[in-house]
């Protein structure tokens, strides 16, 4: 028998039916070892020796691997073909070989798509291992676990509130920093465009002015509108003729087929997918056998596939959409490894697959694909100059007119940003026509400033810096998202006020890790090892050798000083120029101090150097400058007419809150988000201050119902017992009524009660093997999928909003392969068994469960 280990339960399935009797297929589940998040697990003084530890929940997979492994004649590894695939294979051999359990002849077969053919084809030529994909692998995984388990402990003592630093994670957030940071230095430009409207044998066109009283026009050369005003003048008093018409032949070439990262970038413009979502989908169209391998930067496709591609095209298209050749691709990609074809349908006669988002990128890899093979676009471009009777004066128009549309007959590649291009058709005009003047207007514009990062366009920023692979794009976008480094708005990020801090901290005392051309010289290193050039433990041994005694050096400074550094780095940022001459880091409230960075146990903020006696204190990423809503300390509201005490409305670096009274004693409540600042008064100020508002006695125990609003916003109190408000109004409106089945639902919901009625957050459809209604549930640890009979909790990367009933399903089909659910029914029998079987019996259960780990 022949067992065949491959990567997920659906490929299993479909594999196993392909290779018929005499071969057993199992699933690994993805990676079954990992470093262990603790110190030690890469030695650095042992030649960077590694103590890999098997995941938990992977113990009964690895069993059933290695049972199956006992009785089989050959094992043969037919995981992903890329580095992470060859990692997951030797892992496997490595957890067989410790369990005693490897079969002498082991075997390594890849396959770029999961059909028969290429199945078939892939077990008639195994391989070995190939060593130096898993050195890659290795050194790979020991870079990020030094930098991360060295750096992150550095972060968390000298810089409060950071969460982590990553080796390409920190340098992708530096580029949203700096992106930001042009914005804001940015200083907007004023220019002023005149164009007329005119019209030719009835066909309107526009023309803009490119040369007036004899000079040339660029586009910020009009900078004021009394220029733009007498340029306006000029255009209508002249009459203008056509002096040239300049028609030019263009060619436009099709993109070529996906790669990784270019599906993402494609897939997040035209579908408004993230790169997780994108790479999710893709996953599933792989292991459906629909599309190639989608970890891959190769451009270029198969021979066979060429031909397929050719004659499809023919099929829908008549011959001229053939190019008399097959087009031929290369990477331009820094570090580009074209080991794999691009990304492409398997089968060229199938213009669609599945449903939903999964019919979506199938659609857009099939176009892009198929067009990459067709023939180039044909295009003209006319340039027509007119110029008045003294030839001071000179308009001009431009056009494009598709002469043969070529690839564009079925795909246009998306731009991140859209330029002004002019691809309007005029009119026929000869030398001489003087067209009719219709209107002339002179608009005002500002330079803009450059647009922040969409997934799409940061994708491909890093690939042309040659930060990080396009395989792990997804998951570092993923994590600065999770860490709250940055937010997306507008399907564009913007970095937060931690994400801020932690790249000054890293460009202030690790410049060299986070600069971009060390990165990318790393990963070149990197893929060196990969390609057999370089080797492993040197590569590690030049970067700890620079790396480590830099974290010791700056962990030997007191907090303080890390701070004083910053807050000199930080200085133009935090306390810009008022342009007046005054300092800007002159303390608004007492006049007297001067503002500086603090570090505290929450974070950074900003604080008057006359502390205790000034109290002002601004947050970290509220800036000083006069237009930039600066905190102008204290603001009296009125006075408590129980009290008689002052109430203040005041900033500090957690935000607005309001003040009753002074003093170290004095009560303070924060300001929700969603109160207007409009509406905020002294009215609202003592409702905040009153706060916890007592509702009344519960009519079952008899014990006071409270609402109050806390730190994960507000909230209703009963015995120890909590329940969610949707707003600060509630807190002050809810009536006893209400709080007693708010309270109510809350503990059902938040209980192990599988009786509690909840709302489903959205309904997909019934599952079509079974006919179950398949819902979207909102539970104790977040949302989940379920059909009544299988829950299957969604990865946290995924959107709830964006899920389909073809990806609930699944997950719900990925759920039951693993049947955790079931095993846990079985265990109750077997405990209660124990608790009346002799005590030998029931120390003898306990022994297997220490065995859940297992190292090599």
């Amino acid at each position: 028998m022949k067992l065949v280990v491959v990567e997920s339960p659906a490929k299993a399935k479909t594999i196993e039916k392909y290779l018929g009797p005499g071969h057993r297929v199992l699933a690994s589940y993805g990676h079954v070892r990992d470093l262990p998040a603790k110190d030690g697990s890469v030695d650095p003084d042992n030649g960077f020796a590694m103590e890999w530890e098997a995941y938990a929940d992977k113990t009964r997979q690895l069993k059933a691997i290695a049972d199956e492994a006992k009785d089989a004649d050959t094992l043969i590894l037919a995981t992903d073909p890329d580095r992470e695939g060859e990692a997951i294979s030797w892992h496997v051999q490595e957890v067989l070989r410790k369990r005693r359990a490897l079969p002498q002849d082991v075997r390594r077969v890849t396959f770029n798509a999961i059909t028969k053919p290429a199945v078939l084809d892939a077990m008639a030529h195994p391989r070995a291992l190939d060593e130096d994909l898993i050195d890659a692998y290795r050194a790979r995984r020991a870079l990020d676990y030094l930098v991360g388990f060295t750096l992150s402990p550095v972060l968390w003592r000298k810089l409060p509130g950071a969460k982590s630093a990553g080796r390409v994670q920190s340098v992708a957030l530096r580029l949203v920093v700096d992106r930001e940071r042009e914005i804001e230095a940015f200083k907007p430009q004023e220019y002023w465009s005149v164009t007329a409207d005119m019209e030719q044998d009835g066909v309107p066109f526009v023309t803009r002015l490119v040369r007036w009283k004899g000079e040339k026009i660029d586009r910020l050369t009009i900078g004021n509108q009394g220029d733009a005003e007498a340029a306006k003048k000029d255009v209508e008093a002249g009459r203008f003729a056509v002096a040239s018409v300049e028609t030019k032949p263009l060619t436009r070439n099709p993109p070529p087929p996906f790669t990784t990262s270019t599906l993402q970038q494609e897939a997040a413009r035209k579908l408004g997918f993230s790169a997780s979502h994108t790479m999710r989908v893709a996953q599933n169209l792989y292991e459906d056998g629909a599309i190639t391998y989608m970890r891959t930067d190769g451009v270029q496709m198969d021979g066979g596939a060429i031909s397929a591609a050719r004659g499809a095209i023919a099929d829908r298209y008549d011959a001229s959409y053939v190019p008399d050749k097959p087009r031929q691709y290369q990477a331009k990609a820094k570090n580009a490894q074209e080991a794999h074809e691009a990304i492409r349908p398997t089968d060229f006669s199938k213009d669609r697959v599945g449903t939903g988002d999964h019919a979506r990128l199938y659609d857009l890899i099939f176009k892009r694909a198929l067009a990459s093979q067709m023939a180039s676009a044909r295009l003209e471009r006319t340039t027509v100059e007119l110029v008045d009777g003294s030839g001071s004066h000179g308009l001009r128009a431009t056009g494009q007119v598709v002469l043969f549309p070529g690839y564009l007959a079925l795909y246009e590649e998306g731009r991140d940003d859209e330029g002004d291009e002019d691809s309007k058709r005029l009119p026929r005009m000869k030398e001489g026509d003087a067209p009719a003047k219709k209107a002339v207007q002179a608009e005002q514009h500002f330079t803009q400033p450059p647009p922040r990062y969409s997934e799409a366009s940061l994708v491909k920023k890093m690939e042309e810096l040659g930060i990080g692979r396009p395989s792990t794009y997804a998951s570092i976008l993923q994590t600065l998202k999770d860490r709250e480094y940055v937010t997306l708005e507008k399907n564009r990020f913007i970095p937060q006020e931690s994400g801020r801090l932690v790249t000054s901290f890293l460009e202030r005392f690790f410049d060299r890790y986070v600069s971009y051309d060390y990165t990318a010289g790393l990963e070149e290193s990197l893929d060196d090892i990969s390609g057999g050039r370089a080797e492993w433990q040197k590569v590690l041994e030049a970067f700890w050798r620079d790396f480590k005694p830099k974290t010791v050096e700056v962990m030997e400074q007191k907090p303080s000083e890390v701070t004083a550094a910053l807050d000199e780095f930080l200085g133009p940022y935090l306390f810009p120029d008022k342009g007046d001459g005054s300092d800007p880091r002159l303390c608004p409230a007492c006049h007297e101090g001067r503002l500086s960075l603090r570090g505290g146990r929450f974070g950074a903020f900003i604080a008057c150097s006359n502390y205790p006696e000034c109290k002002y204190t601004r947050r970290f990423a509220q800036k000083g400058g006069a237009d930039e809503g600066e905190d102008s300390g204290p603001v009296t509201l009125g006075t408590d007419p129980a009290t008689g005490l002052e109430v203040t409305k005041r900033s500090g670096r957690f935000g607005p809150y309001v003040q009753l009274g002074d003093g170290k004693d004095a009560k303070r409540g924060s300001i929700p988000k969603d109160i207007p600042a409009e509406d905020f008064g002294l009215d609202w100020a003592l409702k905040l201050l009153s706060l916890p508002r007592e509702i009344g006695l519960h009519p079952e125990t008899g014990k006071p119902i409270t609402a109050s609003i806390g730190r994960y916003g507000p909230y209703l109190a009963h015995d120890g017992k909590y329940g969610r408000l949707s707003s600060t109004a509630e807190v002050f409106e809810t009536g006893m009524n209400a709080a007693v089945v708010k309270l109510a639902e809350a503990a059902a919901g938040g209980g192990r009660s599988r009786g509690a009625s909840r709302e489903p957050l959205k309904v997909f459809g019934a599952n079509p093997e079974t006919g179950a209604e398949v819902k979207l549930m909102e539970g104790r640890f977040g949302p989940y999928v379920t059909d009544g009979t299988t829950n299957a909790t969604l990865p946290k990367s995924a959107d709830p909003a964006t899920l389909t009933l073809e990806g609930a399903l699944a997950l719900l089909a990925e759920r039951a392969a693993k049947g955790p659910a079931k095993g846990k029914k079985k265990a109750a029998p077997k405990k209660a068994a124990a608790k009346t079987a002799a005590p030998k019996k029931a120390a003898a259960k306990k022994a297997p469960a220490k065995k859940k780990v297992e190292k090599a």
